[in-house]
């Protein structure tokens, strides 16, 4: 049987030119098992920007046809027990996320260090030893998580001033003796964890990191019983405290000549780390004020999620559909409502061409039925209640539509067409109309046109279903879901830091109470929402970890 029959997920990604593949669980790994690995078919996907192949205990290599897939940001391959990982990992010079957690892997190929792009690197729970010489060249490296493994300590040139990015470092549960007194270089370095390994002492130069927030050194005895005593029990600014103390204490503020050279040293080192801190404050007080956080909740840590179930009849009208489900969105205080409906209205006018590249709708969560369903209807038989308006046809609201546009045109005489008639052309000469369809029947959403008054969203709304659909490629819905995810934490940013009163909209006449202040959280949160085909086969999952990847300035996206 061909590769391509055996495998019909890669068919579609083939046919379809996805760059996204997922394969993962009982069977896929059958499959895996009866061929004794991947299928050759899939080192052909070069599209691939994001591969994940998890929860396949029979996969315990990966074929050097990797080298091809050159377009990859993120390879995920976690939960099974490969034993080894080709060095031509080199090639994949675009790679941003590499997963290789929870695996029976010895040793890493020496070529990671290759990746000049990674910067986020999860070994945990494998069987490594050592890691390779040469990772500060990944000059971009954010996290490294080596935790579960047997490494009994870090290659020299870890603590490396190159790795000026690098915020978390989780080394937990290994066999680690020494910790390099310069880790100091790791400028960035927010979170450190060494619990659990064989640690006996800890570098007074730690307390010289200017960043640094939370560290963990449970679990390692120490030959200082006060200072383990206090990895146990104390906070990390008494942690650091000490340790500046008892740096100050070793070479002693007093004494002869022979240590008059090595006190003005820490003299200057002191006041050099001073300064750092100083200047880290002053960074991470611009950081908190400037900061919007996006926090994404994958869907198997949601049971309850949304999936949404596409027909293969939508491909010759508007085949691209990408969801997703916002929480934390404050739209109760002042004009927070408004402000979010003109910023979709600008994203519609401005990315989405007026809708004729992307439609965006948005539904209150609370009042849809899922599963959903992403479908096709004739004119005549698609029937929504539009926003503002009564139940009708397609074909009757598309006609009342374009006697609107065009009472519109002669009004402020224009000879040209108006923007509501170039999207309503879209859907000109088509036997089908595209809708989204909720588990009673109802169509919430009928794109490019309308979504539906059944789902409206209000200022009471505490979750939001976004859906951006086009007729262009997956990766438009996808850059344009991106914009409104940002423009969204940018809004509550701002609603948060502004004292308006919350509105009393279908609350009678009940009083308005205060916003929260500044100090309310302003973090979104993004719950992942799966489409699939009518057979249960993934088409997309969106956020992907290279959605959000994008420069969009001060939003942090928390996976």
């Amino acid at each position: 049987m061909d590769d391509m029959e055996k495998w019909p997920e890669v068919e579609k990604a083939a046919t379809e030119k996805r760059r996204e593949l997922v394969l993962q669980g009982p069977a896929v790994d059958k499959r895996i098992s009866s061929i004794g690995g991947l299928p050759s078919s899939i080192y052909s996907l070069t599209l691939l920007n994001y591969l994940e192949v998890s929860q396949c205990p029979s996969l315990t290599e990966i074929h050097e046809g990797i080298r091809h897939l050159t377009n990859l940001q993120s390879l995920i391959l976690c939960r099974n027990k490969l034993a080894s990982i080709p060095d031509v990992i080199s090639n994949l010079k675009s790679l941003k996320v590499l997963d290789l957690s929870v695996n029976n892997l010895q040793v890493l190929p020496v070529g990671i260090a290759q990746l000049r792009e990674l910067n986020t690197l999860n070994v945990s729970c494998n069987s490594l030893e050592v890691l390779p010489e040469g990772l500060s060249q990944c000059t971009k490296l954010s996290t490294i998580n080596i935790s579960k493994n047997r490494i009994s300590g870090f290659p020299a040139d870890l603590c490396s001033e190159r790795l000026d990015l690098l915020s978390t470092l989780v080394a937990s549960d290994n066999s680690i003796e020494e910790l390099s007194g310069d880790i100091h270089r790791l400028a960035a370095l927010k979170v450190l964890d060494l619990s659990n390994n064989k640690l006996r002492e800890i570098p007074s130069d730690l307390s010289d990191c200017p960043k640094l927030k939370e560290i963990n050194f449970k679990g390692n005895k120490l030959s200082d019983k006060r200072l383990e005593k206090m990895v146990n029990g104390c906070q990390t600014k008494s942690i650091l405290d000490y340790l500046r103390g008892k740096g100050r204490g070793r070479h002693g503020e007093e004494g002869g000549d022979a240590d008059g050279g090595r006190n003005a040293d820490k003299k200057k080192r002191q006041q050099q780390r001073k300064k750092k801190e100083k200047v880290a404050e002053d960074e991470d007080e611009e950081e908190e004020l400037n900061k919007m956080v996006v926090r994404v909740l994958h869907v198997s840590d949601a049971p309850t999620a949304l999936t949404v179930t596409v027909n293969a009849e939508v491909k010759d009208v508007r085949p691209y559909l990408v969801c997703c489900v916002v929480r934390g969105m404050n739209l109760k205080p002042g004009n927070a409502l408004k402000r979010f409906l003109m910023a979709q209205t600008k994203l519609h006018d401005d990315l989405c061409g007026k809708r004729t590249i992307a439609t965006i709708a948005t539904h209150d969560v609370q009042l849809l039925k899922g599963p959903l369903t992403y479908d096709v209807r004739s004119p005549t038989q698609l029937k929504i209640v539009a926003l503002g308006r009564k139940e009708m046809t397609a074909v009757e609201l598309v006609r009342q539509l374009h006697l609107e546009a065009d009472e519109l045109r002669k009004q402020k005489k224009r000879q040209n067409v108006t923007g509501l008639h170039k999207y309503l052309q879209l859907l000109q000469g088509k036997p089908l109309y595209p809708c989204l369809v909720d588990a009673e029947g109802h169509v919430i959403s009928f794109p490019p046109i309308t979504n539906s008054e059944k789902t409206k969203i209000r200022k009471t709304t505490a979750e939001l279903f976004l859906e951006v659909t086009s007729a262009t490629s997956l990766q438009t819905c996808k850059d344009i879901m991106d914009a409104l995810i940002a423009k969204m934490a940018e809004l509550n940013k701002f609603t948060a830091e502004h004292r308006e009163e919350v509105g009393s909209e279908g609350e009678g006449d009940a009083p308005p109470e205060p916003t929260a202040s500044s100090e309310t959280s302003s973090q979104l949160i993004v719950q992942q929402v799966r489409t699939v085909d009518q057979d249960g086969n993934l088409k997309v999952v969106y956020p992907s970890k290279t959605d959000l990847s994008k420069d969009m300035g001060n939003l942090t996206v928390v996976w």
